[in-house]
């Protein structure tokens, strides 16, 4: 990928930027926000990482102004500010994504790489279909061999995010935020309990467990038979 870090800390853009690299993404730097919006505006970038406090031009602004110029690079935004309100604001703005201050590269590493394969994939897709599970997003229909299965409002939409994502890890993070919104805290057991509900409806009785648990980072969905 081609990615546009827009980021006033020194120090973390070089980490971020070396690391980056080593796994062999072509990352450039601005190092304040009018920089940062017209490299936006004028490279061809599959994300832009954008901080929020940047001097010049702040990263909301950034944001907004790419969204009126008609530009839908996705964006994931940096911030140390990690109040719900700060990230509807962010988000609202016309971020995608939005990562709070310390992160681990790991987490931040997962997030471009799903909103890379959002743009390219689109939300245009009507079906999602990992193995012999499939996902009728038109009819809100899903079924495992075949067989429909009855899922609750919270566990298809859970479903429907893994779907979205088969074979990536999701953290607890991007699963409070884009199935929960916010609503819970981080510490809350809500994700365990529905990941719980939702495994014993697709994966009892079936040879090959979709759905899994990475430790410590989060959950998988993904089947071997493609």
């Amino acid at each position: 990928m081609k990615i546009l870090l827009i980021e006033d800390d020194l120090e973390a853009a070089d980490y971020l930027m070396t690391s980056l690299k080593e796994v062999g993404h072509v990352a450039e730097h601005a190092a304040e926000g009018e920089t940062g919006l017209a490299m936006a505006i004028d490279g061809d970038y599959d994300v832009l990482i954008v901080d929020r406090m940047l001097p010049k031009m702040d990263g909301i602004s950034v944001i907004s102004s790419l969204r009126k110029e008609g530009i839908q690079t996705p964006v994931l935004i940096l911030s140390a500010l990690s109040q719900v309100d700060d990230r509807v604001t962010g988000l609202r703005a016309g971020g995608d994504d939005y990562l709070p201050k310390p992160y681990a590269f790991s987490e931040l590493l997962a997030r471009i790489e799903v909103l890379c394969r959002r743009r390219v994939s689109g939300e245009s897709e009507t079906n999602y279909v990992v193995g012999d599970l499939e996902m009728d997003r038109l009819a809100h229909v899903v079924r495992r061999n075949g067989v429909e299965i009855i899922l609750q409002p919270r566990e298809y939409r859970l479903l429907e995010y893994l779907m979205k994502n088969a074979g990536q890890v999701v953290t607890r993070t991007m699963l409070l935020e884009n199935v929960w919104d916010y609503h819970f805290d981080p510490q809350t057991n809500v994700i365990d309990v529905h990941v719980s509900r939702l495994r014993s409806k697709i994966d009892k009785d079936f040879d090959e467990q979709l759905l899994q648990t990475v430790r410590g980072t989060g959950y998988i969905l993904k089947s071997e038979k493609g």
